[in-house]
């Protein structure tokens, strides 16, 4: 199949000031590819390059002139994008390689963004999601915990490392004085914020809540103190930020490090084929893991959670409800209920926002 190219540079605002250890996002931009047999202009395949400044391999300078060459290509045969990928050409631009692999999907499903045929998206079988707590003041993430729990989330994973540490704890001391273990799960996301050298200490003091988890303790690329960490953390850590711009030393790196989990984000990993690789070892050595969206907008989202839905992990907490964040986002399918999010066939996407060039 011969194929056009084009894209769309879009902004997302998000509805509310988001805090991380890296600090307060307004905004998100994100770029939209559109792949349309030239054969049939009818039938097109969307997909999202979604990099986040600071944490992904990917140069935005980079990817927006790749894009514009793709534009500037009249025909491109699709058999020569898929031995692209297959040969990693873009693999110093992984949102490129999620993007492309989700338009390939589907445009080759018929062009109505269900990539992949599974219970999720043709039956409305829903997949469990933890709820997101963002940084904030005390009050502010308390408040969130609070809505959370209201909305019918089980899992709510809390961003920390930002605030006060007293106060961190006397949050989570708060959650467990009102729900236990059993009827609330509670995971922990550092986005790598403390020290090697205060790290232990700190989990020790946090291990009194029954956490399930942590996300990346302490940054990336410190292998022998993360390996010393995974051994001795009374909380099972999962592995986020480490497993970035990782090619060739995958394996290496979780039997150096044996940690509990790893957490896959497609859009920084470099799309679904590389997840693939990750879970394939993952679990080869009993580690855990679970899949994570990246502040993708709609689209970017949906082929996230149909590609969960072909690992029938329903009934684990998978972190997709980034949907939510945002003013502008594309109007789609997806419907977040009672701590599980549903593609529902009722609903139609909203696709006139995107302008491709």
């Amino acid at each position: 199949m011969d194929i056009s190219f084009k894209y769309y540079k879009y902004v997302l605002d998000f509805n509310f000031e988001a805090g991380t250890s890296r600090g307060v996002l307004h905004q998100k931009t994100s770029w939209f590819i559109k792949l349309t047999s030239v054969a049939d202009p009818k039938l097109y395949g969307l997909g999202e390059a979604s990099p986040l400044p600071g944490l992904s391999i990917d140069d935005v300078n980079v990817l927006e002139n790749c894009l514009f060459d793709f534009s500037n290509t009249k025909n491109i045969s699709l058999i020569e994008v898929k031995h692209q990928l297959q040969n990693a050409t873009f693999s110093h631009l992984p949102s490129l390689q999620f993007a492309l692999e989700t338009a390939i999907a589907d445009i080759e499903n018929g062009g109505n963004r269900i990539l992949y045929a599974n219970d999720f998206s043709l039956h409305e079988k829903g997949i469990a999601i933890n709820g997101l707590v963002w940084m904030g003041s005390k009050d502010s993430m308390l408040a969130q915990v609070a809505d959370k729990i209201q909305q019918g989330y089980r899992c709510i994973k809390l961003k920390v490392g930002a605030i006060d540490f007293e106060d961190e704890l006397d949050l989570l001391a708060h959650i467990r004085s009102r729900y236990s273990a059993d009827e609330i799960t509670l995971r922990l996301d550092a986005n790598g914020a403390w020290e090697a050298n205060e790290a232990l200490k700190k989990l020790k003091r946090l291990a009194a809540f029954d956490i399930h988890s942590i996300e990346q303790p302490i940054k990336p690329k410190q292998y022998l103190q993360l390996a010393k960490l995974c051994g001795e953390s009374p909380i099972p850590i999962a592995l986020d930020e480490e497993l970035i711009g990782v090619k060739k030393n995958k394996l290496h790196l979780l039997l150096e490090t044996k940690p509990a989990y790893v957490i896959l984000k497609p859009s920084l990993l470099g799309g679904f084929a590389a997840c693939n690789e990750w879970i394939e070892m993952a679990e080869a050595h009993n580690i855990g893991w679970w899949l994570t969206s990246a502040l993708e907008s709609n689209i970017g989202l949906n082929a996230i959670c149909q590609y969960t839905a072909l690992k029938e992990t329903h009934n684990f907490p998978q972190g997709l409800g980034t949907g939510q964040l945002y003013s502008n986002n594309i109007q789609s399918p997806l419907v977040i209920n009672q701590g599980y999010i549903y593609y529902l066939q009722s609903k139609k996407w909203e696709e006139n926002k995107l302008i491709f060039i």
